[in-house]
Formats: C-alpha cells, sequence, structure tokens
C-alpha cells in the first residue's frame, strides 16, 4: 500500500490518500507537501489509525493493525494510535 502524505506538522500527517491500495498490512509513505523545520526532522511521521481505516476499511484495517503492532510500527500519542514510518530505514548490503 503506498498512502501521501499531503500536509505534515511535527511529524504527524494531517492530510493524507491512498495512491495503491495493494498490500494494506504493509503501508509505505510518500510525501508530497512541504516541510518546514521540524516537521519531519525529528523522527519517525505519523499517521493516525482511524485515518489507515477509513482508507483500507475496517476489517482490514483491524487485522493489519494487529500485525503492525507486532512489528514495531504503531505508537500512542496523546491518546491516538499511529502507524510510524520512519523517515530512514537502514538497508542490510
Amino acid at each position: 500500500m503506498r498512502i501521501r502524505a499531503l500536509s505534515v506538522f511535527e511529524g504527524i500527517v494531517y492530510h493524507c490518500v491512498p495512491m495503491d491500495l495493494a498490500n494494506p498490512c504493509r503501508p509505505t509513505l510518500e510525501v508530497e507537501a512541504i516541510l518546514r523545520e521540524g516537521d519531519a526532522d525529528e523522527g519517525p511521521l505519523l499517521v493516525s489509525v482511524a485515518d489507515y481505516a477509513v482508507m483500507v476499511g475496517e476489517e482490514t484495517a483491524s487485522r493489519c493493525v494487529r500485525e503492525l503492532q507486532r512489528r514495531g510500527r504503531v505508537s500512542e500519542r496523546m491518546g491516538v494510535r499511529y502507524l510510524v514510518f520512519p523517515t530512514w530505514t537502514p538497508v542490510a548490503g
């Protein structure tokens, strides 16, 4: 699944749209937004689980979020659950 972020503020994606719904349990994030200092340089980018559920459907989201949580890709901030998208991912060479 590819999600396109349209607005980001302090690491949180506020507006996003699905670009490709294949493989919903393996979401990737593309950013097409103006990023200012502090928006993406302080850690991972976060997409709310609620936004994700709207994109993929409630049943799919329930199943995939459990899997993503096992992989450490779900976190909570101020009572809201988010999918975590690291800005840099090391690749073994």
